[in-house]
């Protein structure tokens, strides 16, 4: 999942070339014509019954392409999604500033996914497809650059005008133009797993796909070796494009796998939907059914040897007068079953245990912080002179002599992976205009930071609490991360949430499989490959299609009848390289 895509200078129209000529929807009218009476009447006539776990965008995109498939071919289905969550849309969601219940769009912040990209077809096409608007709310007017990249020390670029390109030549030579064919011609390739009519659509195999593509070895290379193999020089690498990983994934190019590391790095016509971009993923979810069961954790699945139909067990939770709640515990039979979310956090017991059981693996423990306040960032905090003007968004890096080895959690001096200031927003309070911020950081901010880059005394800070903001007794420390309750004339509104954000992507040779049993499919194991709402949204796609193809055939693909007739495959890897050392992702001593 990219949580938030920096608009680097440089990458601006880098992908234009990339798309021209391809079709990347694969549309309904190129599906009927695939059908052509391949299926029987019989088959096509008998209603299926789908269960859909997770409703974010994997889970939701799922749901509305097997409509549209479905549909196409003439199979009647009953689609029904869980969502352990009260809301649709996963990682991608958003909150209201000063806890308004009917927000200005100023004041609705995104809390998870903040922006899609141009290349982004699915999710482009849904915005024009279900009538969305995309946001027009920009950062605060000022003289104020747009982009900066700290180091803890000092700012080792900034930018925000056509000179600023010049900027990029005169400090890193050549390598911004060999970073942009770079990531065009990388992303180039992956963007062929749109594209039906050269093969790379639907895919049976996502280690298959990434092979037939050529980006095995794009994937099984560092950021670092990638970069560095294809004449990227080292200081545009450690300034530009680190800043770009730790935003957007919060990891070093010595450890995250080079395809990710192009991806941050495609950055053309990014975009939002004004009031949340899981409107994307509620319109697909609502487009698609009327069965959506929020609040509703599935507990259990049996598989039916006889028929290979599945029971599946839930438990929802109603609220109550008193704060109490209800819970009543479901059991139904489904002809599908679609796992939409991470294997590792679904705490699904799966009855007799499938052929494929995914991999755990280690996932970003992200804080993100969004707080509103009458100042602006303190010019003095981030090295800069009295009345200079701190970066509308500022980036992070390490410092030349800072190296992460094969250390997943590396802040560096800086502490942080990225502050925005959003735009300028009402205080309903006072009426006066004042500016929301997002924290991106490996851990939860302290008083003593907020009150530093705010440039406000950490004492005052707290002690200017009205007394009925907390309900805690106790006088906080300058130490103490601030309550979600917490209020003051320097910050009038605060909201921490912690994320599982997306894996570590690591260096990797091999994938999830797509199918873990007969009638059992996942779809989460796309994001040790590419961790984004698009992608999670393409994979949704790709199974809805390979779901309806078996429907239309009456049989499963080859791949699926080999795949599945193994009683064992070898385990995942991912191979991580710190100048000799090869390490394998399980003996990893990682701690989130």
């Amino acid at each position: 999942m990219k949580l938030f895509t920096p608009l680097v200078l440089f990458a601006a129209a880098l992908l234009r070339d990339v798309s021209a000529g391809h079709n990347h929807h694969t549309g309904l009218h190129e599906y009927e014509k695939v059908l052509g009476g391949v299926s029987d009447a019989g088959s096509r006539n008998k209603v299926k019954r789908v269960a859909i776990i997770g409703a974010g965008s994997a889970g939701t995109s799922t749901s509305y392409h097997l409509r549209r498939y479905a549909l196409a071919a003439g199979i009647p289905l009953n689609i029904t999604i869980f969502e352990r969550s009260p809301y649709i849309g996963g990682r991608s969601t958003t909150v209201n500033a000063y806890n308004l219940t009917n927000p200005p769009l100023s004041a609705i912040l995104e809390l998870g996914g903040s922006i899609f990209v141009s290349v982004n077809h699915i999710l482009k096409n849904a915005t024009r497809d279900f009538n969305l608007s995309t946001s027009t709310i920009s950062p605060p007017s000022t003289t104020a650059p747009k982009i900066g990249i700290y180091n803890g020390e000092t700012f080792v670029f900034t930018g925000g005008s056509i000179w600023d390109i010049a900027k990029l030549w005169w400090r890193y030579g050549l390598a911004p133009y060999r970073a942009n064919n770079l990531m065009k011609e990388t992303v180039g390739r992956f963007l062929e797993m749109y594209d039906q009519r050269r093969g790379g659509f639907p895919f049976v195999s996502l280690g298959g796909a990434v092979v037939e593509r050529g980006l095995s070895g794009v994937v099984a290379a560092t950021g670092e070796q990638y970069l560095r193999e294809n004449g990227v020089g080292d200081l545009f690498a450690r300034e530009v494009v680190t800043a770009s990983t730790r935003v957007n994934y919060a990891q070093h190019l010595p450890l995250i796998h080079g395809l990710e590391t192009m991806v941050c790095m495609a950055t053309s016509g990014a975009m939002s939907i004004a009031g949340g971009n899981y409107q994307i993923f509620q319109s697909m979810a609502l487009n698609s059914t009327s069965d959506i069961r929020l609040s509703t954790t599935v507990t259990s699945l049996t598989k039916q040897e006889d028929s290979a139909t599945y029971i599946l067990k839930s438990t929802s939770s109603t609220p109550y007068s008193g704060g109490d709640t209800i819970e009543t515990t479901t059991t139904s039979t489904f002809d599908t079953v679609i796992l939409a979310a991470p294997y590792q956090y679904a705490d699904l017991k799966v009855t007799p245990q499938s052929p494929y059981k995914p991999d755990e693996i280690p996932y970003v423990t992200l804080h993100v912080t969004l707080f509103t306040s009458p100042h602006l960032l303190d010019p003095v905090a981030f090295g800069l002179k009295v009345g200079e003007k701190v970066p509308q968004v500022v980036l992070t890096t390490l410092l030349p002599d800072e190296h992460p080895g094969i250390k997943p959690i590396f802040p560096g001096k800086v502490g942080f992976y990225s502050i925005s200031t959003l735009h300028t927003v009402t205080n309903p309070s006072t009426g006066r205009e004042e500016f929301a911020y997002k924290i991106f950081t490996p851990h939860p901010v302290i008083f003593s930071f907020l009150a530093k880059i705010l440039g406000v005394n950490s004492t005052t800070l707290i002690s200017s609490t009205p007394s009925s903001s907390s309900s805690s007794s106790s006088t906080p420390s300058e130490e103490d991360s601030p309550p979600q309750d917490f209020t003051s004339k320097d910050i009038s509104w605060i909201y921490q949430k912690i994320w599982q954000s997306y894996p570590y992507e690591y260096p990797r040779v091999t994938f999830e499989e797509l199918r873990l049993d007969e009638n059992f499919w996942y779809t989460a194991g796309i994001e040790s490959f590419i961790s984004t709402m698009e992608t999670s949204a393409l994979m949704g796609m790709n199974v809805a299609r390979l779901v309806v193809d078996e429907w239309v055939s009456g049989r499963r693909h080859e791949y699926f009848e080999e795949s599945l007739g193994r009683k064992t495959r070898a385990p995942l890897t991912a191979v991580v390289e710190d100048e000799e050392e090869v390490v394998e992702e399980e003996s990893l001593n990682v701690e989130l």
